[in-house]
């Protein structure tokens, strides 16, 4: 359940990507994150993952952005067109119109998108299943995280299925951090119009989520070291400052903060993780390399976190759980739903932290490198009763072990009893979870595990 969005944050800004309509995370846009703290949950990134140039020393109070007329506002808008045009090398296929929109508004307009997108029982499953892995405390509702999470962090936002396009201003005029956020938008809706930014996000990445993210660091990241490059070939020194000041809410901050790092992850990897892989493939090939990757985008979080994966198009493990899953638990068992976790969410699960982006590239967590392929299901059963069984399969038997013992504490924190499992071979690792000791030990049971 991944999805994308345009947060406001601290230091370097970086809007996020569109997310398709078959997630079950923030809205299906494109959304500019402006990540200004957020490594670990007391860590600060890194303010230069592209070549921005530093701002001064003494920034400046913030001024607010003087009112303009809509004819000064369409010259503006333009120009910017441009420039973005220039360095990313896309054509205009059809004019973007903009619309300036304040922070009550962009919620607004965030929660209808949400409201119209997300399943309700998909959303209620993903609920349950945060809440039995222990990421998610029982007395949180899901949907009002992922809008706390998006209102806070919020600055811009692309909507690929009705092509409009918006940008958060606190005061509501177009400042340097105005024009900053629309640079990174109207990246969005270039991607859109030469790559087609819905079907990037096919119906049968449904319940792929570790795909879904890997592709949606792409889009993210190609935007935030597109609006980066605008930044520093267009923006006067005095703007520069202005940007990075404006984007230092120490509120947005503090709002971050309070979100499971699980979910936060779920869009900072997109402009976190997604700026670094791009920004590697843009500087070795130039944009044509990033314009190939959208033709053969990668495939797992795996090859964003490792290039070098990507490069030798290292394919994850189809991990398959049984079919009949669901009848092997007994009557009124039902699947609430199956997803793929990937490198990147194993890591966060083990560490309970956002990755530390201050070593350029953040070093994976112990435990989730060496991961080949997983699958997760939540059951639900009769009288209240759940579990969650994971399938994970490692690169090496180290691998697994690793992996065995970097989990084990997490499952020990989970909303129920749980154990870490040997599989079939010496690579295969289970995690299993249920609501109580007899459901632990049927599930265990029902998948040939010794418990």
């Amino acid at each position: 359940m991944q999805q994308s969005a345009a947060m406001s944050s601290v230091t370097p800004l970086r809007p996020a990507a569109p997310r398709s309509r078959r997630r079950v995370r923030l809205p299906a846009v494109a959304l500019t994150v402006l990540l200004a703290a957020c490594g670990s949950s007391t860590g600060t990134p890194s303010p230069s993952l592209a070549p921005t140039p530093a701002p001064s020393a003494t920034a400046p109070q913030s001024v607010a952005p003087s009112p303009q007329s809509s004819a000064s506002l369409a010259d503006v808008y333009a120009q910017i067109n441009r420039q973005v045009q220039a360095i990313r090398g896309l054509p205009e296929k059809q004019p973007v119109e903009p619309t300036i929109v304040s922070p009550d508004e962009m919620t607004a307009i965030l929660k209808k998108q949400n409201d119209a997108e997300e399943p309700t029982a998909l959303l209620a499953a993903y609920e349950r299943l945060y809440h039995g892995m222990g990421v998610l405390p029982k007395t949180d509702k899901l949907a009002d995280v992922f809008l706390d999470l998006l209102s806070s962090q919020v600055g811009g936002l692309y909507v690929p299925s009705d092509k409009k396009l918006y940008v958060v201003s606190k005061e509501g005029g177009v400042g340097p951090l105005e024009k900053f956020l629309y640079s990174h938008e109207y990246t969005h809706a270039l991607q859109d119009q030469n790559f087609d930014l819905q079907k990037f996000q096919p119906d049968s990445l449904q319940d792929q989520s570790d795909e879904q993210m890997a592709r949606q660091a792409l889009v993210e990241g190609d935007a935030y070291v597109t609006m980066t490059y605008w930044l520093q070939q267009n923006a006067s020194p005095s703007d520069r400052t202005a940007v990075f000041a404006g984007s230092n809410d120490p509120k947005a901050q503090q709002a971050l903060e309070k979100i499971p790092p699980l979910i936060a992850s779920q869009i900072l990897f997109s402009a976190l993780q997604g700026t670094i892989w791009v920004l590697q493939l843009q500087m070795a090939g130039g944009y044509p390399a990033v314009n190939a990757a959208f033709a053969d985008p990668p495939q797992s979080t795996e090859q964003v976190l490792h290039p070098e994966k990507y490069a030798s198009h290292e394919a994850p493990i189809d991990v398959q759980l049984p079919a009949d899953l669901a009848n092997r638990m007994g009557k009124d068992w039902k699947v609430g739903l199956q997803d793929t976790f990937g490198e990147h969410q194993l890591g966060v699960w083990i560490t309970n932290e956002i990755p530390n982006t201050a070593a350029l590239p953040p070093p994976p967590p112990a435990g989730a490198a060496g991961w080949g392929g997983d699958r997760v299901a939540l059951l639900d059963g009769p009288n209240g009763q759940w579990a969650i069984v994971l399938k994970t399969e490692w690169d090496t038997a180290n691998d697994a072990a690793e992996f065995e013992a970097a989990i084990a504490p997490r499952v020990a924190q989970a909303g129920g009893p749980g154990k870490v499992l040997p599989g079939e071979g010496d690579t295969v690792r289970w995690v299993v979870i249920g609501s109580d000791d007899q459901t632990l030990a049927k599930a265990a049971n029902v998948l040939g595990l010794a418990g």
